[in-house]
């Protein structure tokens, strides 16, 4: 009795509790299945968003024109895009340049006969026994050697019979005017070369800077840094000073090689005013004075 009571009382709620559990099992039967539909759903959603990103940011970077980017990179096309007074630096650099080669090539043919004419005319003192032989061989010749012989002889006869030490003092401090006045013209022109060789890398630098300062400034206008807007500019700049290297490192070693021929020469000029001076001493010691007795 007492059972059937408890069963009866019972009855309903089982019958609920099993409804709810039957929903809740077919609940989670049916989730799984809908949420793989679901969730491609939401990639679909964002691809857009994300494929919208790319194509935007394009847009937020400055378009570069055409007439900003480089067309000619060569030598001469940097010259011609080159700024006003990088272009006079890169000028006044081509004729410092042509300037040391017009002076080498003058210079080394002028020192290179000057130097033929006195080992020639040291044979001559060598192997002549008075100051009359060697002032006869070389004749009215006007270069430094001959001018060393013509002075003493000159010397010699305005001096006429007066004798002793006076007249040899007389003699070198003549031969000492030669040789300087001798060694001031060969040296023409190579000061030119010290001057381009100390100041063309400096002139270089300067178109340097001023490049590289309208770099900065083309930078600024175009409000970027794209290399293509940039590079013309610094490789203009590095033009001038690459023009003042070429100027100046020749400049500089053929005044170096020009100076030491210059003291070849100074030391050929030397030996003959020693020749002379021997021929002069010759002569006194025989008191012969062969020039000066043809003077009277």
């Amino acid at each position: 009795m007492n059972f059937k009571r408890i069963g009866f009382n019972l009855s309903i709620p089982p019958a609920l509790l099993i409804a709810a559990w039957t929903t809740a099992v077919w609940a989670q039967q049916v989730t799984p299945a809908d949420a793989p539909a679901a969730s491609p759903s939401a990639p679909d959603a964002a691809a857009p968003a994300v494929s919208a990103a790319p194509a935007a940011a394009p847009q937020s970077l400055p378009e570069i024109g055409a007439a900003l980017l480089p067309q000619d990179l060569s030598p001469w096309g940097m010259f011609m895009n080159a700024d006003v007074v990088v272009k006079a630096v890169m000028i006044g650099l081509a004729f410092a340049s042509l300037v040391t080669w017009t002076v080498w090539l003058t210079k080394w043919i002028e020192l290179r006969a000057a130097r033929r004419r006195a080992k020639k005319r040291l044979k001559i003192l060598q192997r002549s026994r008075t100051l009359g032989d060697a002032d006869q061989q070389i004749g009215e010749a006007r270069d430094a050697i001959a001018l060393l012989v013509q002075a003493a002889g000159e010397e010699i006869r305005m001096s006429g019979d007066v004798g002793g030490e006076g007249i040899k003092e007389r003699i070198v401090w003549q031969l000492e005017r030669i040789e300087g006045a001798m060694s001031r013209r060969i040296l023409r022109g190579t000061g030119v070369l010290a001057t381009i060789g100390a100041t063309a890398p400096f002139v270089g630098l300067f178109g340097t800077v001023w490049g590289i300062m309208n770099s900065f400034i083309g930078i600024s206008k175009a409000h970027t840094t794209n290399l293509a807007v940039v590079a013309p500019g610094i490789a203009e700049a590095l033009l001038a000073t690459a023009l003042g290297l070429v100027a100046a490192i020749p400049a500089v070693v053929i005044y170096n090689v020009f100076a030491r021929s210059i003291g070849g020469y100074r030391g050929l000029l030397g030996d003959g005013s020693a020749l002379v001076m021997r021929l002069v001493s010759r002569d006194l010691d025989r008191r012969t004075l062969p020039l000066a007795r043809a003077a009277e």
